[in-house]
């Protein structure tokens, strides 16, 4: 993930390390050529962001360190979220690997009582056969049908004894060789339990040195013209982002098998379960600056959807925008998914409609968990209620 610590606002830094990316893409051999021009569109977006970070790194210096620290410590949030997620999917397949294992084993051991119950019955015919004595038997048969019928009925009692114990000697190296696999199984799962409880107990630590910054931060915004300074001067900074952005992945292709996102119109998901509890181009707080996307509140950590087919361009923390993840769907389409609790995704990766990409927070200073998200157009914000199933 594009996420990294430190006081610094890297909303760029992280696209050093969120740009050895683009990892294989899913285009055809005849499309190396866009693919490559891709990878170079996106080294240059790292040098380009490599100076906005450095502005914006001198602009928090000059005016506070709170920003930094709610940062730092949300960024450790969302790290910790994602390793967590990881975690729970390792206990889950520990879990039911261990469950069949188990079962695999029990089946082993009914059979393996099953063929003990044949080979002795076996035995104890063999035992009573042989008190007459097989070559006795044999030559007690006066009538040659009567003999070759003894002969074939020896011969095929013998096989069968000897196919019995093969079958047992088999089940028992199989139960030999489960039960290695699943001690070695219960032992990752319980490795898994304790991996867990350190980082639950992380997360304690670092939500309530979250809890602590944002409340210096709050204090430290004395008025509501404060306030709304404050929003602007964010407002700016996203633009700026979006700029650099859009300028160097100009003209990058999506793969063919992609639909235009302009063709779904009315029929994408939505990113998250719930209702806007604001109004695209409506007034925020009362000031000068509109609304440019939906807020929409939603349970922490809850999965967040991609709406379309695209590539993730974005995936860090952002000033104003938390931890922030924005996918460019092609024809000059982005969408932008701010205020998560953790991102899915890296800088690189081909995401599609309806695939998880982060999970719902309240990263970048918000008090209530909800995502905020935007559709954009050459840029300019678009209202995404059109754009949505049911909107």
């Amino acid at each position: 993930m594009g996420q990294q610590s430190g006081t610094s606002l890297s909303a760029a830094a992280c696209l050093g390390a969120l740009l050895v990316l683009l990892l294989a893409s899913p285009l055809t051999l005849g499309q190396d050529d866009e693919e490559t021009r891709a990878r170079n569109q996106l080294a240059k977006l790292q040098q380009d962001m490599g100076v906005l970070s450095k502005e914006l790194k001198e602009d928090l210096v000059e005016r506070s360190t709170l920003r930094a620290a709610l940062r730092q410590s949300e960024v450790a949030i969302g790290r910790i979220r994602r390793d967590i997620n990881a975690t729970k999917k390792r206990l889950q397949r520990a879990r039911s690997q261990l469950t069949d294992l188990r079962a695999q084993r029990q089946e082993l051991l009914v059979a393996r009582g099953e063929q003990q119950e044949l080979i002795g019955r076996e035995i104890q015919t063999a035992y009573q056969m042989g008190k007459q004595g097989q070559l006795q038997v044999l030559l007690n048969q006066e009538d040659p049908a009567t003999l070759a019928r003894a002969m074939a009925y020896y011969d095929y009692f013998y096989q069968a004894r000897q196919e019995h114990i093969e079958r047992y000697l088999g089940i028992i190296e199989r139960i030999n060789l489960l039960e290695p696999e699943i001690t070695s199984t219960a032992e990752d799962l319980e490795d898994a339990r304790q991996t867990l409880g350190r980082q639950e107990r992380g997360l304690v630590a670092s939500k309530a040195q979250r809890q602590g910054d944002l409340e210096q931060l709050s204090a430290s915004i004395k008025n509501k013209d404060e306030q709304l300074q404050k929003m602007g001067r964010d407002s700016e900074e996203l633009e700026r982002l979006l700029t650099v952005i859009e300028q160097a992945i100009v003209g990058m292709e999506v793969p063919k098998q992609y639909q235009e996102f302009a063709g779904f119109r009315g029929q994408m998901p939505w990113p998250v379960t719930g209702k806007a509890s604001n109004r695209f181009g409506g007034r925020r707080a009362g000031g000068k600056l509109r609304w440019q996307g939906l807020v929409i509140p939603a349970t922490e950590g809850s999965n967040v959807s991609a709406i379309h087919h695209g590539r993730v361009v974005f995936a860090d923390w952002f000033r104003g925008s938390g931890l922030l993840l924005i996918i460019d769907h092609g024809d000059g389409y982005m969408s932008l998914y701010s205020h998560n609790q953790s991102l899915l995704r890296d800088v690189g990766e081909w995401v599609s409609a309806g695939s998880a990409i982060a999970t719902v927070g309240n990263s970048g200073g918000r008090q209530q968990s909800a995502l905020y998200f935007e559709i954009r157009k050459d840029g300019k914000p678009t209202n995404p209620g059109p754009w949505l199933a049911g909107g």
